[in-house]
């Protein structure tokens, strides 16, 4: 995970894993990162190539065209390709763009 989180790092926006301490989240734009699966290539009961899937979610209280760009710009810097959704959480009246991708472990 020190490789993701070096990654996160330059795309200069506060960021936690999973979710920030109660009281302690910060002001939008911010970021939450989180690996909630894998995709292992395994045979013979032995994980012969170990693949992480990592989600990035990026929160904004409003359509941040620039914000999604520099994230967009080092996840492409660093050749990675990823899906991108977008959602409204009316209840915290936040936009959150999801940044899904694969990254070897």
């Amino acid at each position: 995970m020190d490789e993701i989180v070096a990654i996160i790092t330059e795309m200069a926006l506060p960021f936690a894993y999973d979710h920030f301490a109660e009281g302690e989240v910060p002001n939008v734009p911010y970021l939450l990162y989180l690996n909630p699966a894998n995709n292992n290539f395994a045979a013979d009961g032995t994980a012969y190539y170990k693949v992480n899937e990592i989600h990035i979610e990026l929160y904004t209280d409003h359509k941040d065209l620039s914000t999604e760009q520099t994230v967009e710009a080092v996840l492409d810097r660093h050749g990675i390709f990823y899906t991108k959704s977008e959602t409204w959480i009316e209840s915290e009246k936040l936009y959150e763009v999801l940044f899904i991708f694969d990254m070897e472990a």
